[in-house]
């Protein structure tokens, strides 16, 4: 039968929008700290303040890339580029950056972000990294 198809009159269209860019202009800060963790599989990207406590962020699947798409450098930019917007919007002008994973999109989010005009303080890498890790496999018998 397929969908039914919903038309929005011109005042309903404003001020639908409006809302969510409203509540994040609320918040103003100067300095941050942006949290990357890049996966294989995706990039999660979360804007916090000096305390630690999380304003705003973003990922590769809430952007709407699935399956595979999410874990490449091209989404991880798309997210920097949001992040950025929302930080600018909100008054950041610098931040100290905390990489963790080694996907993809690790210096594709960040080099994003700095390219909305944000001055970068520090990056830190805290990927984590096993001692031993789990003991091996028995070795195959043929």
């Amino acid at each position: 039968m397929g969908k039914k198809r919903i038309v929005k009159k011109g005042g309903e269209g404003e001020t639908a929008g409006r809302g969510s860019s409203a509540r994040s202009s609320r918040r103003k800060m100067e300095q941050g700290v942006l949290f990357v963790e890049a996966t294989y599989n995706n990039t999660k990207m979360c804007l916090a303040d000096t305390s630690g406590n999380v304003v705003v962020w973003s990922s590769s699947g809430s952007l709407g890339f699935s399956g595979a798409k999410k874990g490449t450098p091209f989404a991880a930019a798309k997210v920097g580029e949001i992040l950025g917007e929302k930080a600018t919007d909100m008054g950041v002008k610098e931040v100290s950056v905390v990489i963790a994973g080694v996907g993809a999109g690790r210096e594709s989010s960040v080099r994003a972000f700095s390219g909305k005009g944000i001055a970068i303080t520090s990056i830190k890498d805290r990927t984590p990294v096993p001692h031993n890790g789990p003991r091996p496999k028995k070795a195959r018998r043929v």
